[in-house]
């Protein structure tokens, strides 16, 4: 009968300290780079057009940063007052803005010339952003409590709603519709309006009159579904059933100050003031991620291509996290032409590959051998570790040395022991030993004595250590000190246990008396 290598016993971890999938694909979000600005950072937005350039507003400039070297390539600064919302257009050819005075403009984002200028508001404008579906239209909001929808080759308003009471700091046009368009305020509602009515169809929120201001209003790309930001509280509005309330989530100890959808909309990033960005899936509203930065956070987005993230902070900072992508990811739309056939059966199925030869077609079929011929299997002879070789070879004391060395894990030590009690083999192991030689076995001991998964198992070997050594205890200085350790943690925990064992007994009083209370209501 062959030998059988030791099985080394694997012990769940706990649950905090597992990374999932989704967990491991956000964590390559890394090396951030922080750029340091004049004054808060308070919007960024990625153009949706390649190479995905990004606007970031702060103080009284919009600077066009290119994502490959995180450096500005444009820098508008022809405000009379403090910038908001700098938003570029699908096309990337076009950035709008407004700013403190009231003043919305338009600019070309080579030339940085202004081309219209929209000076119909009274207050700051917080919100500036082009309609996704009608990229001749542009929605601002203000603090003079507007809503407007401007058409940009006439210069005019489209259509202006004045049913919020109190300043407008959010609101988007719907992508799914371009008539819809979804405002936030701080009169604690959240408002659709129509531009083809001019009016307010639906009021969500705002039941109270202590209702904490909305900070960010957004729409699922399918029309059907609200988010809003009020306070650390972030809700989930059904609109198709008339505005009502089906989610309220409180993940965030402060309030959350921005919202972003990926490139595919299946994940929500929430950034808050306590410093923390939490990714949520959409499918189930749960937290399956999050990413602490330096300071409150004011402004977040993610490239289209999932490759950036960035964030804009109060003291300043703007933070851009990288993700290097995968070489499937980056050939993906090349798999998409040949994907069709086209290419292959133009060139004859033959597709050229840089740095390599001639790459068959997948067609070409591979040669196949006789059905009947007999193919043997080959068996590598697996190598054995030393601790198992010793074992092999009986020798009990030097296959526990070999495990006792610093570089292999408590599990694999522990189970060696295991196999050792098995074999009858753990006394004569532990025998004939000086102090330098039981050492390390103490060490092990005093380190390992209060892990659950090992503590058993320590019970038994120190017991045989004393029954082996007891006659010359108080021979050695450092294996009377070690001993001591190992005494005084025994001690300590088995006073943790008795506290914990009172603490349950109180519990489960309580826990008693309130479901005695709850059956005798319901009688």
């Amino acid at each position: 009968m062959d030998y059988q290598p030791v099985t080394v016993q694997r012990h769940a971890r706990p649950h905090t300290t597992k990374h999932g999938a989704e967990s491991r694909y956000w964590r390559q979000f890394k090396h951030p780079v922080f750029v340091k600005e004049y004054a808060p950072v308070t919007s960024v937005h990625f153009s949706p057009a390649k190479p995905h350039r990004y606007a970031v507003t702060a103080a009284t400039r919009v600077q066009i940063y290119a994502p490959r070297t995180q450096k500005v390539t444009k820098t508008i600064s022809r405000f009379k007052d403090v910038a908001r919302s700098g938003h570029i257009r699908a096309d990337g050819k076009l950035v709008v803005a407004g700013d403190d005075t009231g003043l919305v403009q338009l600019f070309d984002i080579n030339s940085r010339a202004i081309l219209r200028t929209f000076d119909s508001h009274k207050q700051p404008v917080h919100v500036t952003k082009f309609s996704a579906l009608s990229p001749t239209q542009v929605l601002s909001c203000s603090d003079d409590t507007t809503v407007k929808l401007w058409d940009v080759p006439s210069q005019a308003e489209a259509v202006t709603f004045m049913s919020h009471t109190d300043y407008v700091r959010s609101g988007e046009v719907s992508s799914s519709n371009p008539h819809l368009i979804l405002t936030g305020s701080y009169d604690g509602t959240m408002r659709l309006h129509d531009s083809r009515s001019g009016e307010c169809e639906m009021v969500m929120g705002g039941d109270s009159t202590t209702a904490p201001p909305v900070e960010e209003v957004l729409m699922l790309p399918s029309g059907t579904i609200a988010l809003s930001t009020a306070g650390p509280i972030l809700r989930v509005w059904d609109i198709n059933a008339g505005g009502r309330c089906i989610q309220a989530l409180s993940n965030h100890q402060k309030t959350v100050t921005s919202l972003a959808f990926d490139a595919n909309a299946g994940r929500l990033l929430t950034g808050s003031l306590d410093q923390m960005v939490k990714v949520y899936d959409i499918s189930t509203y749960k937290v399956v991620h999050t990413m602490r930065y330096p300071a409150a956070i004011l402004c977040l987005a993610i490239s289209p291509d999932q490759t950036h993230i960035a964030a804009g902070m109060s003291d300043g900072t703007l933070s851009v996290r990288r993700r290097q992508p995968k070489a499937s990811e980056a050939g993906a739309e090349y798999a998409t032409v040949l994907k069709t056939g086209t290419y292959e059966s133009f060139l004859g199925g033959i597709l050229p590959s840089v740095g390599q030869g001639r790459v068959k077609s997948k067609t070409t079929s591979r040669p196949v051998g006789d059905a009947n011929e007999l193919r043997i299997e080959s068996k590598r002879t697996r190598r054995l570790r030393e601790y198992d070789r010793l074992l092999k070879a009986f020798k009990y004391s030097a296959a526990l040395d070999a495990v006792l060395r610093k570089n292999v894990p408590p599990t694999t030590t522990f189970s060696l022991m295991q196999e050792l009690i098995h074999r009858d083999g753990l006394k004569s192991a532990l025998s004939g030993r000086d102090d330098v030689l039981l050492e390390p076995i103490l060490r092990l001991l005093v380190k390992h004595v209060t892990d659950p998964r090992f503590g058993e198992l320590v019970c038994d070997v120190a017991s045989l250590l004393i029954e082996l050594y007891s006659p010359v205890f108080g021979q050695s200085p450092l294996v009377d000190s070690l001993l001591l350790r190992l005494r005084k943690k025994v001690l300590a925990e088995v006073r943790l246990q008795k506290e914990l064992t009172k603490a349950k007994g109180t519990l489960d009083m309580v826990f008693s008396c309130v479901a005695l209370a709850s059956a005798s209501q319901k009688a």
